[in-house]
């Protein structure tokens, strides 16, 4: 039985629209890579529906994404693991597992306007998030537990403030 999905799902070819529709009834969008038509901005913009962005976890997905999120607010973004997304050499949502995808969309991060969280640079500072030799690997674990996708710690830090993480739910993150 399909997952049904009542918003519109933005992949950036055919072949994600192949695999993604054989398990999810949805709508899906196609970029046809990084150069997003005006005419396809503008229809997302116009939706009043959720609009889950699910790119390749790749440099140019990135790219899209950046290019979406300036363009439509309140976006969900779908972060998949690079790692399980890797086939015959070639990485993107067509290779990844079904089910972390699925996951994934279950638990998409929200981008809001707004930041509702207060946390600072130097709390991620003062708990090894920032500034060690395994600041990147602590926030790997964090963004992998609440699905934020890869972060740099400046992207880590709004992304945690944007889902109004507080200083005391973090801590329990870090360990």
């Amino acid at each position: 039985m399909k997952k049904k999905i009542n918003g519109i799902i933005v992949v950036e070819g055919k072949s994600d629209v192949e695999l993604l529709s054989s398990y999810i009834d949805a709508e899906f969008v196609i970029t046809n890579g990084s150069a997003i038509s005006d005419e396809t901005i503008a229809y997302l913009k116009n939706s009043n529906r959720d609009i889950y962005v699910l790119t390749d976890p790749d440099f140019p997905g990135k790219k899209i994404r950046d290019e979406l999120s300036s363009n439509i607010a309140n976006l969900k973004h779908v972060f998949i693991k690079k790692e399980n997304s890797i086939k015959h050499g070639k990485v993107g949502v067509a290779e990844g597992d079904i089910n972390e995808i699925l996951e994934a969309i279950e638990n998409a991060y929200e981008e809001k306007e707004t930041s509702i969280g207060n946390l600072t640079m130097s709390d991620l500072n003062e708990m090894g998030l920032t500034g060690s030799n395994d600041s990147r690997a602590k926030r790997d674990l964090i963004c992998d537990k609440l699905h934020l996708g890869f972060c740099n710690a400046k992207t880590f830090l709004k992304r945690l403030n944007n889902n109004g993480i507080t200083k005391e739910e973090l801590r329990k993150y870090v360990g």
